[in-house]
């Protein structure tokens, strides 16, 4: 039986098996997908303390290299649900793993924005990783939706390597901060449509266009765009542990300061967490308390069974 199961490898699953794996208990990380969640995609990280700049995949590659060296192991395998109890289940597609503790570190997912033909079109024009999908598209016009800072960065990624870049925003102020922003308007080849939204993809079989409208007018045009990023927020990956443990009316696991859920033994951390801040610092510091509160828990669940 495995101490700790710590479902997701993103940057607050990694910080709990590390500090779980230092206080000396057997972990497994669960990740469906890649190492390194959300910002692996991150084309620059500059405001995780002590480490002035650095891409996020290098970011990711390094924590997975120090859970590893600390002999955490790693399975590519998707968690399908969570049974607790005195002995806890982890079901995935493989079959069930018990442990004594679970830290859900599951993320979240980017939101699509829901248009006709955007499942149809994703991969051909329709994007949601500027990182990962930008360089096809070096040297044509592009777009990109949202307001966040991811959206910002996204932008001024693409910037570097496009001819030109639409910024497409329903509001009239980005909600990311302040110095992308100012960033991402003042470079030549960024163009601002504030207050307009997406209401078309053009093109067959692969995007051509976009159809912006502007809620203030209602003015409707057509850009000629070969890729079109979405950047429109996200959802929690919690769809799977809903019957497991309380989440709120969005589904991000309902969890105290010490990352405990309703579910005894199960702690939160992450993205998945209803909280105010979600950035690398929030998700590392997650990792931490709920790793150390889940080891607690094993500690327990130990001298329980020796009784």
């Amino acid at each position: 039986m495995t101490d700790i199961i710590v479902i997701g490898a993103g940057c607050a699953g990694l910080s709990a098996a590390i500090y779980a794996a230092r206080a000396g208990k057997s972990v497994l990380v669960l990740e469906q997908e890649a190492v390194g969640g959300q910002i692996a995609s991150s084309p620059r990280v500059e405001n995780y303390p002590g480490i002035p700049a650095i891409s996020g995949l290098e970011f990711s590659d390094r924590l997975l290299a120090q859970a590893e060296a600390l002999g955490v192991e790693l399975d590519y395998v998707r968690a399908t649900g969570l049974r607790p109890g005195r002995t806890m289940a982890v079901l995935t597609e493989d079959g069930e793993k018990s442990c004594k503790s679970v830290v859900l570190a599951a993320g979240a997912k980017h939101r699509a924005l829901g248009l006709p033909r955007e499942r149809e079109l994703a991969g051909r024009g329709v994007g949601y990783c500027a990182v990962c999908d930008g360089a096809f598209y070096k040297g044509r016009d592009v777009a990109v939706v949202g307001g966040g800072s991811a959206a910002l960065q996204s932008a001024e990624y693409l910037a570097a390597i496009c001819r030109s870049v639409t910024l497409i925003h329903r509001r009239n102020e980005f909600r990311g901060e302040a110095a992308l922003a100012a960033r991402a308007a003042a470079l030549p080849n960024v163009r601002l449509e504030l207050e307009s939204v997406v209401t078309a993809l053009l093109g067959e079989p692969e995007l051509t266009g976009v159809t912006v409208k502007n809620r203030a007018s209602g003015a409707e045009k057509q850009l000629a765009v070969a890729g079109l990023f979405i950047a429109a927020g996200q959802t929690p990956d919690t769809a799977a542990f809903e019957t497991a443990v309380r989440l709120d009316e969005s589904g991000y696991v309902l969890a105290s300061e010490d990352c405990a859920t309703s579910a005894p033994g199960v702690f939160a951390a992450g993205d998945c967490r209803r909280k105010p801040v979600r950035q690398l610092t929030t998700a590392a510091a997650d990792g931490a308390v709920a790793a150390l509160a889940a080891c607690a828990w094993a500690d327990r669940a130990a001298e329980g069974e020796a009784r």
